[in-house]
């Protein structure tokens, strides 16, 4: 499948980790059809307990906002219908990838698709970047940004539109085309100092010597 053909996805949440009891609380994604956005998924949902006065301050999200809002069940299932067949993207990955992970678990759904990040993508097409936070490469590469990062659906199509920079910053240097959504998993797992020499290999279809090491 295409690189820009994908469900970007963005969590709030309770704290850091699933695994020590914290929760999702709102759910924000864009899909993605050749490049173009065709629909939008954003809830709120209850989790069934408090967050703290620090996540209230951090995301504007409520306890009487949550409070109205639908169960959490509810709304990942209605989720988990959304990316039904697609690829994956989100910024930090592994933390978005935790809580659907553990959020569908506690539902009894899964997910066909693959996960990438554009964090690690943007580590490697911009590594002179003062920081690879979302907001710090919004403003490094130029990105239109209007809103107050930090709600999921903004953080979403924040990352959408990085998502399709960083391919067609790739496809400026080295003109890869139709790059594929297994080209990126695998850039990002290539090291920093080897990305230009790997790209290079890839605009020429040559195949790697080599399976590829992770990069930090």
């Amino acid at each position: 499948m295409k690189a820009d053909t994908v469900v970007v996805l963005d969590f709030e949440t309770t704290g850091l980790s699933p695994d020590a009891g914290d929760r999702a609380i709102e759910i924000g994604a864009v899909r993605l059809e050749s490049g173009e956005v065709v629909d939008r998924f954003q809830a709120l949902m209850n989790p069934g307990q408090r967050v703290s006065g620090f996540i209230e301050d951090h995301t504007g999200i409520t306890n009487t906002m949550l409070a109205n809002s639908d169960h959490s069940a509810k709304v990942m299932h209605q989720f988990a219908d959304f990316i039904e067949g697609h690829n994956l993207v989100a910024h930090n990955a592994s933390f978005d990838k935790r809580f659907l992970d553990a959020e569908l678990a506690r539902i009894s759904r899964s997910y066909s698709g693959d996960f990438s990040c554009s964090l690690l993508a943007s580590r490697r097409i911009y590594q002179q970047a003062p920081n690879h936070q979302l907001g710090t490469l919004i403003k490094y590469t130029g990105i239109a940004s209007t809103g107050d990062f930090h709600r999921a659906l903004y953080d979403s199509e924040m990352t959408v539109k990085l998502w399709l920079h960083l391919l067609a910053t790739i496809n400026d240097r080295y003109p890869i085309k139709n790059i594929s959504f297994a080209t990126i998993q695998q850039l990002n797992r290539t090291p920093k100092k080897s990305v230009e020499q790997w790209l290079a290999r890839q605009s020429e279809g040559l195949p790697t010597k080599k399976r590829l090491k992770t990069g930090g």
